[in-house]
């Protein structure tokens, strides 16, 4: 009997390889293709009933309640966390949960969005009920129109009819994906319709590394006698002086308006050093139109301003005139990298 050659094995081997890595490959995309046309055929139907979804939503004074079962619960869950994180107070009850007193989570200045692809989720019923009940606004998110969930609703977004991109059509895979979409359609045009700003989602996010990049330089400016502040007329011996009790390795310059006019740094005392320096005056010797920032402006900005000029100090003025200095080791601090 003739053994294979070893060099035979490992070709056999590579095209095994091969041949799972395309059947994986091929795996891949027929799910994204799947998934990917689900969320198109959902953007091509949508029509006036997310408005109403949305006016009902606008129109809560109390909170968003996300409730689902199962995989669609999973999702619910990051629905009303993204609906809490963007101005929409939200929260999420178990739909088992409620028919165990959980149901008081849930009053009558809230509404209820429910997830169910079948929308004959039996864990739901009670809550259903409840709303109907106590004329609790009712959203649904569902792939069957005519289900119960969807009758019983005031209003039911309907997901597209495609399969599930499990090759046995069981696993919730395009219809969870179709879900979250439409959840985060629906909390990003309430952010919109809400007017939400970039400083609102910072005063939600302070400790997140999103909110780090909104940093205004207002939150982390020095101000009031902290400033290094001298006269065009004063002699550089005083100026030297509020250069060295500041500590930030300048001074700047103001008229009688109160209008930055220049700078004086270290460096300046550096390349004007001889016996007459303490005689010469601030206006003298300053660096005429000093780099600033704008008050309001974010601090990645400045901190960039500082970079591409190669400078360590920044004054923050408002219409001319200084009402703060930043510093590089601010933004750092800060976490603004």
């Amino acid at each position: 009997m003739t053994r294979p050659k070893k060099a035979e094995i490992m070709d056999d081997a590579a095209d095994d390889r091969g041949a799972i890595l395309s059947s994986d490959l091929a795996a891949a995309r027929r799910v994204l293709r799947l998934e990917a046309d689900a969320l198109r055929s959902m953007s091509d139907a949508l029509d006036a009933t997310f408005t109403q979804a949305l006016e009902i939503l606008f129109a809560v004074t109390g909170r968003v309640v996300v409730t689902g079962m199962g995989k669609s619960g999973h999702i619910a869950r990051k629905i009303s966390a993204t609906l809490s994180s963007i101005g929409t107070p939200s929260h999420y009850v178990h739909p088992a949960e409620a028919s165990h007193g959980d149901m008081g989570m849930i009053t009558r200045s809230d509404a209820v969005l429910a997830l169910s692809n079948s929308g004959e989720t039996t864990e739901l019923g009670h809550l259903v009920d409840y709303c109907r009940r106590f004329r609790i606004p009712l959203i649904a998110i569902t792939g069957k129109l005519g289900s119960t969930l969807a009758d019983n609703s005031d209003c039911a977004l309907i997901l597209p009819a495609i399969a599930e991109a499990c090759p046995m059509g069981l696993a919730p895979t395009t219809s969870t994906t179709a879900m979250l979409a439409m959840g985060d359609a629906l909390a990003v045009a309430l952010l919109e319709r809400r007017g939400f700003t970039a400083e609102d989602f910072q005063v939600l996010h302070p400790g997140g590394k999103l909110a780090q990049g909104l940093l205004r330089v207002d939150e982390i400016m020095h101000t009031g006698d902290e400033l290094p502040l001298t006269a065009p007329g004063a002699a550089m011996s005083d100026v030297i002086v509020t250069m060295t009790n500041k500590r930030f390795g300048c001074a700047g310059v103001v008229d009688a308006g109160g209008r930055l006019t220049g700078i004086v740094t270290d460096g300046d005392l550096r390349r004007h050093m001889s016996a007459d320096l303490r005689k010469t005056t601030a206006g003298e010797l300053m660096t005429r139109s000093p780099k600033t920032i704008r008050l309001g402006a974010l601090a990645s900005e400045a901190l960039g301003t500082m970079n591409d000029n190669a400078i360590t100090v920044l004054f923050v003025v408002d219409g001319g005139v200084p009402v703060g200095i930043l510093h590089m080791h601010d933004c750092l601090r800060a976490g603004i990298t």
